[in-house]
């Protein structure tokens, strides 16, 4: 790739090196677990993973495996904690989870992270989708990352939402509401205008997630294929923010706050009618139901139809760092993980999509109905969501341009305190302070 590595990086990358070397802990004292040689493994995911019952499940298959985990609520946070335990040279689990949308930076850093070819990889590698295991290898050719699930999208809506506006409310039905295999984002605005002058209502929950979609969608996002910014000058992103800022002007978003959403009420009271569903999206909606005391009543299903054709939002690893004192374990247990048959085990505890061909292949016969989303056969619609992604390739500062350049000009235009070339302008100046000039 072309970019360079950042100062902070480089700084990352240095202390972990020094603590590496001073430490000597990259090795397992050549000793396998045993129930007369017991070790803890510790593992540290974020968001909804759906792994508390795969952890019993491998303790009880290893004796002397003992697993301490750690679920950080978000993967914003996840990425803070990472990286400040890079930058220190310690404090990473010997199983760390890695999102899709800071991997870029990761690979910056790739060299403190366990080679897993080291470990069988490439006995495993068919296992998965081949961009998938792709996104998990550095330039280098060492792979730092098992797939875990991906994020292809389909729309969630509220079929007790559409029939009082009356909308049709069958999944097929809504599919071909919003054009089918021709589903676009203007059609998908187009609806919400009709749905806000039916009820006075807002059509999605809040502009950011909308966002991230119509960028993933893009042949190249907010890095071009070899590595170059790809934002200011960029006539197609800049019309797609145009698009959504006079959507969101004519009153579709509910201004609501990301993960949060009034801890759940909002998906239960009506707030808004649409939401946009990567796979793992489904796994959130499920836990803010919950809060709200909402259920399989609340109205939410989901349809095969996404505005603008297919995509991929999110998606994890499981990484080995080379600060774990038992890499040899650690290993094993991420390559358990995220083994077929326990990636169906994990779509079913966490309502997200595997990235591994058995277990994709899985879902789709078994199509179980998914109860909260009206019994949708959410594995088979997202099988079908996925036909056709392709990864868009992240760069290093990818994350921070979603959330700390264009959400925060995007929460302006929900407020109603900007207009598009007011809050553009502000998302260039945020580029230019946090990212370009950094």
């Amino acid at each position: 790739m072309k970019f360079a590595r950042r100062k902070t990086a480089a700084a990352i990358a240095g202390a972990a090196a020094l603590a590496l070397l001073a430490s000597g802990c990259s090795s397992d004292s050549g000793q396998t677990a045993s129930a007369d040689n017991p070790l803890e493994l510790t593992v540290t995911t974020f968001g909804t993973f759906g792994y508390n019952d795969l952890y019993g499940e491998y303790e009880k298959a290893n004796p002397g495996i003992k697993i301490k985990a750690t679920n950080i609520d978000r993967g914003s946070n996840a990425r803070t904690d990472a990286f400040t335990k890079l930058a220190a040279g310690s404090g990473l689990s010997d199983v760390t989870a890695l999102e899709e949308g800071w991997l870029g930076s990761i690979m910056e850093v790739s060299d403190q992270f366990v080679d897993l070819n080291d470990h069988g990889a490439a006995d495993i590698k068919d296992n998965w989708v081949d961009w998938k295991f792709e996104q998990g290898t550095d330039p280098d050719g060492r792979v730092i990352g098992y797939g875990t699930d991906i994020g292809p999208q389909g729309l969630c809506y509220n079929g007790k939402l559409f029939e009082a506006a009356g909308l049709p409310s069958d999944r097929a039905a809504v599919a071909e509401l919003f054009g089918g295999e021709n589903a676009s984002w203007e059609k998908y605005f187009e609806l919400g205008k009709q749905y806000k002058a039916a009820t006075g209502k807002a059509w999605y929950d809040q502009s950011g997630f909308v966002w991230n979609s119509m960028v993933n969608q893009m042949e190249e996002g907010y890095y071009t294929k070899d590595g170059e910014l790809n934002v200011d000058g960029n006539a197609e992103m800049k019309a797609k923010f145009e698009m959504l800022a006079d959507g969101t002007g004519a009153g579709l978003s509910a201004n609501q706050t990301q993960f949060d959403w009034g801890n759940g009420k909002a998906f239960t009271d009506g707030s808004f009618a649409t939401f946009v569903c990567p796979g793992w999206m489904l796994g959130t909606i499920k836990g803010q139901l919950e809060s709200a005391g909402g259920g399989a009543d609340s109205g939410w299903d989901f349809a095969d139809v996404f505005p603008g054709g297919a995509s991929n939002w999110g998606g994890a690893f499981l990484s080995v760092p080379k600060t774990s004192k038992h890499p040899e374990e650690a290993a094993k247990l991420a390559a358990w993980l995220t083994a077929p048959e326990q990636q169906v085990k994990q779509s079913a505890a966490a309502n997200n999509f595997p990235s591994t061909l058995k277990a994709q292949e899985k879902l789709v016969q078994d199509a179980t109905p998914n109860e909260l989303f009206n019994n949708a056969p959410t594995g088979v619609i997202l099988a079908n969501r996925a036909k056709g992604v392709v990864a868009q390739f992240k760069g290093p500062d990818d994350s921070v341009i979603q959330e700390n350049v264009f959400l925060p000009a995007l929460k302006m235009l929900d407020a109603g305190t900007s207009n598009a070339d007011a809050a553009w302008k502000e998302a260039l100046t945020l580029l230019n302070d946090l990212v370009v000039n950094n």
